[in-house]
């Protein structure tokens, strides 16, 4: 079996055990997912989703966190753990939305890792769930499962991207790491997968290992 067709039996066996899937971080505003997933570094996305109501109720736009006091942003987004940097770049990631792209969150990976604080994970998340983009969102979830999977090695997310890339479907990127986050959530954890409740088991590297 080629790696393309190992990527095509784990999507088609993550559709079924999870049709229906979408992020895990909670908001309204376009703004609003980039701000969440900037906090949701080494956070889960639980307590992100447990912050970011008060948050999103003091600042309610792009220009209301481009003028924030730095300050009150680590005030209410303490408990995300590296507060103080996690402020600052959202703070300066609003003022350049609101001076360089008319208030807009831009719709391509190359305008978004110019913003404080995105890389390409966000990136990838930011233009396929904002902007239906093909994307391939690699978080620890996905690296660890793909490398489990014999669909990826090492755990560079850049490098795991551009070899994800190569076996995925494009459209078929997006819903596929959501649902590999999910399945690591539940079944496929990192130190503890419950391997025979797996329903990806017979595809498993480490199983067969």
């Amino acid at each position: 079996m080629t790696k393309k067709q190992r990527a095509l039996e784990v999507i088609e066996l993550l559709k079924k055990e999870y049709p229906y899937v979408k992020c895990a971080l909670n908001y309204e505003k376009p703004h609003e997912l980039l701000v969440a997933v900037r906090l949701s570094a080494r956070c889960t996305d639980k307590r992100v989703n447990l912050v970011t109501p008060a948050l999103f109720k003091k600042f309610k736009s792009v220009d209301a966190f481009a003028e924030a006091e730095i300050s009150d942003v680590e005030g209410l987004i303490k408990s995300c753990g590296l507060f103080h940097t996690k402020a600052k770049d959202i703070v300066e990631m609003c003022g350049m939305l609101r001076d360089i792209y008319g208030g807009e969150v831009p719709d391509t990976i190359e305008e978004l890792v110019k913003l404080p604080g995105v890389g390409r994970k966000t990136a990838n998340l930011i233009v396929g769930d904002l902007y239906g983009k093909p994307a391939v969102v690699c978080d620890t979830h996905v690296i660890r499962l793909t490398n489990r999977l014999g669909l990826s090695k090492g755990k560079d997310a850049g490098q795991v991207e551009k070899q994800l890339r190569e076996v995925i479907p494009a459209e078929e990127g997006l819903m596929l790491c959501h649902r590999l986050v999910w399945h690591g959530r539940l079944v496929c954890g990192a130190r503890a997968p419950r391997c025979s409740e797996c329903s990806l088991n017979s595809l498993c590297k480490e199983v067969k290992k």
